[in-house]
């Protein structure tokens, strides 16, 4: 194991770093937390570490874990970060330490192309459009060339695109060894070469799904490992939530439909029966995510029980999926797909009717979107389940984010996930935020909830737009203010003839308008919560983030309110220990957008008076970066006149 000198010495100015790394510069933040995880793994510890913005934790973390001589699960929050770590940072550091180590990278099974539902796509040949069929084509081609079957890799068919729900399979549909392309299957090669590996980047969902959740074949990763790293760590409450949890969606019950009807047509083309039970499998699922109406949105248990339009179409589904069982179950010894799909009508009834019933310390709720109605269990508290499965096998634990603590207080974060007792420290950013960036709170906006609130913040801010030239983000609370925002703005610079291209959420995918925003370089993109987190615009492309509201969950989210209702039960305050930690921490993140170089400059604009007004105002803006703090419109116009 390596000693505080030796990772002193690693990132010293005439280091193995240094002499490869164009652009290297030492940075004591990034020394000491480098430090504090290779103690932690070499003492099996757990390590809460939040790494201000530019502290440069990637290596930090990297460093000690591939010199550790054990092996090491990194998981991440997005693929996105995950492709660059395995592309990009692992590989940079691996050359610069000499380090003779495997890496594997492993994804959900859902980012592989998977030769036997490829196939049976192509033989149903049953495709929506023309550039569905393309689609499919340019799959199968890419598919007798790839090594690895990654969909990232398939550069000519969109990642969004629907055709890859017919080629690629679900924990669901798989038909394990059963399967006639077992020996072709990529999502097996990926999972071989991830347990010879000595480092496995993997991300959150994956981590709580395939290793925690013992999904087949993957559950000796977590046994075999010596450490564990969660990068982008604060997402994880979130994630734990969603799988220690449950949920169907009519989404699967579609599939599964689809799913009966290849497999009949293709090994019980005679049973008709079959083909008649699918069609109308599919409707009962169409009617029970119409009957919540067009628009998405969340609903609890209560509110869904006291729709009869919505019970009826329950039962409905329920009785369908129970004739298709029964008929699938008399086709099951015809082919392995059929057997598959006899199944899987069972288990979503079995989950269907699961989730009817009530269980302490669960709370159940459904969720609209445009063509899918999801059904969800999730556990208030999943502290004790996540600290369960820390325990057994003697490992380290490292946790970090640049946004875990309220204040310099981790209590919240280390609650939430069950680490009680474990070593907690923070550094931060090396940027010099004094000179940098100014955090401006406007005077005289209306309160957050009064008529025209938008309006005043599209008013406020228009004129620090027009003097920093452009490069902005709109950060927004809820889709409905996105929108307003983006419509207010876009009649705002026409009538200043100002010719600022105007981007929003939704209008292409965010790594699409990411990269148009820093192309054009004076653009204004406006969005929600996508955008809040884990994206890098470096230098004049981004010199001002405007953020509309503090980013307090909505009241009515069925989780928050069940939570609260729990909370207020056990005499204590929710709001002060639950909503308001977690509004800074989005707030911390949105901040984060703003300065992300030693050269850049720019104002973080909080349109919410609240952050002035109220006494918990203070603790927000405590937890945000130095930055100059104004309220005047006239020095933040000054100092766009400056350098930049």
């Amino acid at each position: 194991m390596l000693s505080s000198q030796d990772i002193a010495d690693l990132f010293a100015d005439d280091g193995p770093l240094a002499v490869t790394i164009p652009g290297y510069r030492m940075r004591s933040q990034q020394v000491e937390l480098a430090q504090h995880i290779g103690g932690a793994l070499a003492a099996n510890g757990t390590l809460v570490a939040e790494a201000g913005t530019g502290t440069g934790k990637t290596f930090a973390y990297l460093v000690p874990a591939l010199l550790s001589g054990g092996k090491v699960i990194i998981s991440t929050g997005t693929k996105t970060l995950q492709d660059q770590l395995f592309n990009k940072d692992i590989p940079t550091v691996r050359g610069a330490l000499g380090a003779p180590i495997k890496v594997a990278l492993l994804k959900g099974r859902a980012n592989y192309v998977c030769p036997y539902h490829l196939d049976r796509a192509l033989l149903d040949g049953r495709f929506q459009t023309r550039e569905d069929v393309s689609a499919i084509q340019r799959i199968a081609r890419f598919a007798k060339t790839t090594r690895t079957g990654d969909k990232a890799e398939c550069l000519d068919v969109s990642e969004d695109s629907p055709v890859w729900s017919m080629a690629t399979s679900t924990r669901d549909n798989c038909l394990g060894q059963e399967c006639p392309y077992h020996k072709d299957c990529f999502v097996l090669q990926a999972r071989k070469e991830a347990l010879a590996a000595d480092v496995v980047v993997v991300n959150h969902h994956l981590f709580f799904a395939d290793v925690m959740l013992k999904d087949e074949g993957s559950a000796e990763l977590l046994p075999a490992c010596n450490a564990v790293i969660f990068d982008e760590a604060h997402q994880l409450p979130e994630t734990a939530s969603l799988f220690f949890g449950d949920s169907l969606s009519t989404a699967q019950v579609l599939e599964l439909a689809r799913d009966s009807r290849s497999e009949g047509l293709a090994s019980a083309r005679d049973c008709l029966d079959l083909q008649d039970a699918t069609r109308r499998l599919e409707k009962a699922a169409k009617d029970l995510r119409l009957s919540l109406g067009v628009e998405p949105g969340r609903y609890t248990w209560a509110q869904l029980a006291e729709q009869a339009t919505f019970l009826s179409a329950l039962e409905g589904l329920d009785q369908e999926l129970e004739q298709t069982a029964a008929i699938l179950e008399n086709q099951a010894e015809r082919a392995e797909g059929l057997e598959n799909c006899w199944r899987r009508a069972n288990e979503l009834r079995a989950r269907l009717a699961a989730w009817q019933k009530e269980e302490p310390g669960v709370v159940r709720w459904g969720e609209t979107f445009s063509q899918s109605l999801q059904l969800n269990s999730t556990p208030l508290d999943v502290a004790k389940l996540f600290r369960k499965q820390m325990e057994g096998h003697p490992r380290a634990w490292i946790f970090t984010s640049a946004t875990l603590a309220v204040q310099q207080d981790f209590s919240h974060y280390c609650n939430q996930m069950g680490l009680w007792g474990a070593e907690s420290s923070r550094w931060e950013s090396p940027f010099e935020y004094g000179r940098q960036a100014i955090l401006y709170a406007p005077p005289g906006l209306p309160d957050p909830n009064m008529p025209g609130f938008t309006e005043a913040v599209v008013e406020a801010a228009f004129p620090v737009l027009k003097a920093c030239g452009g490069g902005a983000f709109f950060l927004c609370t809820s889709l409905r203010a996105m929108r307003r925002i983006h419509e207010l703005l876009a009649a705002k610079l026409e009538d200043a003839k100002l010719d600022f291209p105007l981007l929003q959420q939704g209008d292409g995918s965010k790594n699409e308008l990411l990269e148009r925003f820093r192309r054009l370089g004076n653009a204004v993109l406006v969005g929600s919560q996508s955008f809040w987190e884990g994206v890098d615009v470096r230098g004049e492309a981004l010199s001002l983030v405007v953020i509309d509201k503090l980013p307090f969950a909505p009241p009515d989210d069925p989780v928050l309110k069940a939570r609260i209702e729990q909370l207020d039960k056990e005499g204590r305050n929710a709001f002060m220990e639950y909503q308001l930690p977690r509004a800074v921490i989005n707030v911390k993140q949105g901040a984060g957008r703003l300065i992300r170089d030693e050269t850049d400059r720019g104002v973080l604009m909080i349109c919410d008076p609240r952050l002035i007004s109220k006494p918990y105002g203070r603790r927000v803006w405590r937890s945000l970066p130095p930055m100059r703090r104004s309220r005047d419109l006239t020095e933040v116009l000054e100092f766009f006149d400056g350098d930049l």
